[in-house]
């Protein structure tokens, strides 16, 4: 089953690798396409000029063709070979000229001789090319025809949404990104990741509702929030951002911006039982949709979880970010810890024994009816757990002190609740606000 998911998630990055995608345009849609068939998202159109909090939607822009060729006709630089190659909302030119004046617009990367960087100018109409340095150094003097096919118009900007009810109004909030080329740890590993997740959501009911976004990074975070803000300040307890999640390497995590969220203690628990070796990072060190969901007067308690954080891995924005870089695997690693973190939010309540004083477990089959000299490891974890279901403490918290971890526990509680020794209370909104990290 893991290996099905695994390759399931892989295949579907495949299926979307050579798209060119940006902020804008046909690459999104392509790429929202393809996820609807497998996820119902609804996707959204937002106009060229709408108003977004202190930003504007710019102009839609897509591509057709983009090379540079030399005297003699050979292509030394072809869009079609790789997207890389193109930096991102190039205008479109039709000229001849001299490698000097070529070499203003050539972007490389001479201590990475043979990656080709990801480059744009989003704001700003510009024109370039991004080539491996070692092919760069290469070129010959003479003479160079350069031709980009791409066009501004009045479009939209395109993401995806999908809400998913639950019994309760409070939200669970999955945000992730459809806006970067060809490039697979920071591009399409989170998307991929997220279906494989929407698609666990969907198997049963749900406590909580989820919302589910697809978006270009910043400019369609900032979009998302300028139409929901009030509903999402409103309802959601708990957000991920999720990105940079297919490699094998060491898992990282980065906070919100206050650092003690309830997001917060869920995923440090989640993490601290499955890689205590994970990366920290502080949120100053931050990069990504994070920066909008935590921004002042936003405030939406979002956190990162991911593998090989971006900027801090050798292959980021580069086409060294390939699918060599990614597994079946690695994506699925990153699945089962998020599924974990939304597990553990779906059953986080409040318990307390039911009795005064320690309850007798062996009448109830719960402990050996003999004594001997060690106390087996289960009994001693219902034991523990007793000691600190006192109403005060949740789930996480008693995790925490304990140092089992919850899945462990998610049966003794059953066991305990069986036998009626144990009561339990929802969460409140103060309990989501007020939170404690022990």
């Amino acid at each position: 089953m893991n290996d099905d998911i695994g390759n399931e998630m892989y295949s579907l990055a495949k299926i979307l690798f050579p798209i060119c995608r940006s902020i804008t345009g046909e690459g999104i849609r392509e790429t929202l396409k393809i996820i609807q068939e497998q996820i119902p998202i609804k996707i959204h159109e937002i106009p060229t000029g709408t108003r977004v909090f202190d930003w504007t939607i710019p102009e839609e822009w897509n591509i057709k063709d983009a090379y540079v060729t030399d005297e003699k006709g050979d292509k030394v630089i072809d869009f079609k070979e790789n997207n890389l190659h193109i930096m991102g909302y190039s205008k479109p030119i039709n000229e001849t000229l001299t490698l000097s004046e070529l070499q203003e617009h050539l972007f490389s990367l001479p201590e990475q001789p043979n990656a080709i960087p990801f480059v744009t100018s989003y704001y700003k109409k510009r024109w370039g090319f991004c080539i491996e340095h070692n092919k760069r150094v290469k070129l010959n003097e003479g003479k160079y025809k350069v031709f980009i096919d791409s066009e501004f118009k009045n479009g939209s900007l395109t993401y995806g949404e999908l809400l998913i009810p639950g019994e309760s109004e409070e939200e669970i909030f999955l945000s992730t990104y459809v806006c970067h080329p060809s490039m697979a740890n920071n591009e399409l590993s989170g998307p991929v990741v997220t279906t494989s997740i929407v698609k666990w959501i969907l198997e049963k009911p749900r406590k909580y509702t989820y919302r589910i976004v697809f978006i270009p990074e910043t400019i369609g975070s900032i979009t998302y929030l300028s139409k929901n803000l009030d509903l999402m300040k409103r309802n959601i307890i708990a957000g991920f951002n999720i990105n940079c999640v297919g490699d094998e390497r060491i898992y990282s995590y980065l906070p919100t911006r206050k650092g003690k969220t309830y997001a917060d203690k869920i995923a440090l628990n989640i993490l601290n039982f499955k890689d205590p070796h994970f990366k920290k990072y502080t949120y100053l060190e931050r990069g990504s949709d994070e920066r909008q969901y935590n921004a002042p007067g936003i405030d939406l308690p979002v956190v990162s979880i991911m593998r090989s954080k971006y900027e801090e891995y050798p292959e980021y924005h580069t086409s060294l970010d390939n699918l060599d870089l990614i597994t079946p695997k690695g994506l699925f690693g990153s699945f089962n810890i998020l599924k974990e973190c939304f597990t553990l939010i779906e059953k986080n309540k409040k318990y307390k024994i039911n009795c005064l004083g320690e309850p007798q477990l062996g009448k109830r089959s719960l402990y050996s009816d003999f004594s001997k000299k060690t106390i087996e490891n289960e009994v001693k974890k219902i034991i523990d757990f007793i000691a600190y279901a006192d109403g005060t403490n949740d789930l996480v918290d008693i995790s925490n002190i304990i140092k089992v971890p919850v899945w462990e526990l998610y049966e003794i509680i059953e066991k305990l609740k069986r036998v009626n020794l144990l009561d339990e209370t929802e969460l409140s909104n103060q309990d989501y606000k007020n939170t404690s990290l022990n």
